[in-house]
């Protein structure tokens, strides 16, 4: 038969309001907490969840909804998320949307219908319609990595825009000019696009189109056919800005497959501290984000409207992301003379 409070109370002699207070997250006596634990240790006690729900009105579960949780770096900030819920007592839902909108808001009704406390998403949709669920519910909402042109809903990005600027004028300090961009019509890929452009139109260069590449999402496949496209150029481009680790991936594919070198051949220069920097030979410049705290930023900013209160004012929160200098950008080629 599973242990109760009751029992607990036998074994350490405390009142059922000092157990229950401790069960529920809130603050006892340090030499009662440490009765409760060594009973609850000992009794093998497990708490009856949905019961305490019907109490306290939480689920103590938080839905992460992840746009493609294929790609290294949800897997990375799912990582990071879980282990800080974990630490405040706090399960995690996960839900893929698979960069589907339609199965984004079906994601949401999901989790509100399975009464989460409170949903992290890294959402696929630009509209904060789909959030309405939630809303109405009054289940607190944090965006992750992307954001919704929107004042009502908290979000934690890095400085995208800047971040980008910042590696284009890394190119051109080191006297490259014929800079292509590969990068995704998404939220984070404009921005980064953006900066890119800003540092260019600032240093007085103007980017041929043939050297701009675009898609809907980031994808090693956007990657790999832009570089094959850009080698197949009359007027090669002596450096690649990409903007997404995927993108990365493709490109260092297609240079690989081509017997292109880098930086002897071209230099390349990208976003993402993940797998492919540590295997990378040469190694890679990039962009790295603090994955640790914009998952750290988003629990603490969900939980404190959980835990707090709902009226605080919007939170967005902008994180810097750090140039790490590798061994892939060097000085622009010499092109032989027609």
């Amino acid at each position: 038969m599973a242990s109760t409070i009751k029992d607990i109370r036998a074994e350490t002699g405390l009142g059922l309001a000092t157990i229950s207070k401790y069960l529920n997250g809130g603050n006892v006596r340090s030499e009662n907490k440490q009765k409760i634990e060594d009973a609850i240790k000992k009794l093998d006690y497990h708490p009856n969840e949905t019961a305490r729900s019907l109490v306290t009105k939480r689920t103590r579960t938080i839905g992460f909804i992840v746009h493609n949780i294929a790609i290294n770096f949800s897997g990375v900030l799912l990582q990071h998320a879980s282990a800080f819920l974990h630490e405040r007592g706090y399960g995690m839902m996960i839900c893929d949307s698979n960069l589907d909108e339609k199965q984004e808001a079906e994601n949401i009704r999901f989790c509100v219908d399975k009464q989460v406390d409170g949903i992290l998403i890294m959402p696929v949709s630009s509209d904060p319609a789909f959030l309405a669920p939630a809303v109405k519910s009054d289940i607190p909402v944090v965006l992750l990595d992307r954001e919704i042109k929107s004042h009502e809903i908290d979000c934690v990005t890095i400085d995208n825009l800047n971040a980008a600027k910042r590696a284009t004028d890394y190119l051109l300090e080191r006297g490259h000019s014929k800079i292509a961009v590969i990068h995704s019509r998404e939220y984070t890929g404009e921005e980064r696009f953006k900066g890119f452009l800003a540092a260019m139109e600032k240093a007085g260069i103007s980017v041929p189109e043939e050297y701009i590449f675009s898609a809907r999402s980031h994808s090693t496949e956007l990657g790999y056919k832009s570089m094959k496209t850009l080698l197949t150029l009359k007027d090669k481009p002596t450096a690649v800005m990409t903007t997404n680790y995927e993108v990365s991936l493709g490109v260092i594919m297609a240079m690989n497959e081509e017997g292109v070198r880098c930086p002897r051949d071209i230099s390349l220069i990208g976003f993402d501290e993940l797998i492919l920097p540590m295997v990378m030979n040469p190694k890679l410049t990039l962009v790295a984000q603090p994955m640790e705290d914009i998952a750290a930023e988003g629990v603490r900013i969900l939980l404190n409207r959980i835990e707090e209160g709902k009226d605080l004012p919007p939170q967005r929160v902008s994180l810097y992301a750090a140039l790490k200098e590798g061994e892939s950008v060097g000085k622009p080629r010499k092109d032989k003379k027609q």
